[in-house]
């Protein structure tokens, strides 16, 4: 009777060692996952806060038939922006300003926009400022006119202009 009665306890021991390692390393694991969930986060949240682009001024260029509207726009944050594509720009009279999607060969007429940066490498800097061209598919009317930027990540901007004098 003592002997089956120490190796009970044995086995019972064994069995509660192996519990508690399972456990805890379950623990450990859920641990790690939650860690890496909120690292990633906090990398997503600095990426959103490190891309602002604010619109300095914009206008309508009457030299092309039809005509097109000129942004130009600062990248006031801490990160370049380089894949343009992922770039909204609404454009057009208050109230009713359209959606352009983004054409490296954008031109008159083509319902697109065009980015050229300062410096003329296709990546946009912080504190670069970039000449964003919208060139409308009709006939550019009214009397105020509203941009926005929206990029996919970051911050953007909106601007109200009117047409400038005939």
């Amino acid at each position: 009777m003592g002997f089956s009665l120490t190796l009970s306890h044995i086995i019972m021991v064994i069995a509660s060692v192996c519990l508690a390692s399972v456990f805890s390393a379950y623990a450990f694991y859920t641990g790690n996952l939650i860690q890496n969930e909120l690292a990633q986060n906090v990398n997503n949240y600095k990426i959103t806060v490190n891309i602002r682009l604010e619109i300095v001024y914009a206008t309508i260029n009457n030299t092309t038939t039809p005509p097109h509207f000129v942004i130009y726009a600062k990248n006031t944050g801490n990160l370049p922006f380089v894949d343009f594509t992922f770039l909204d720009v609404y454009v057009g009279e208050y109230g009713k300003a359209q959606l352009y999607t983004y054409s490296e060969t954008a031109s008159s007429g083509s319902g697109k926009y065009s980015i050229s940066t300062a410096n003329g490498d296709n990546i946009w800097e912080p504190r670069e400022t970039a000449v964003i061209k919208v060139y409308p598919t009709g006939n550019v009317e009214g009397i105020v006119f509203e941009a926005k930027l929206v990029p996919s990540k970051g911050i953007g901007s909106s601007h109200l202009f009117s047409a400038p004098p005939s």
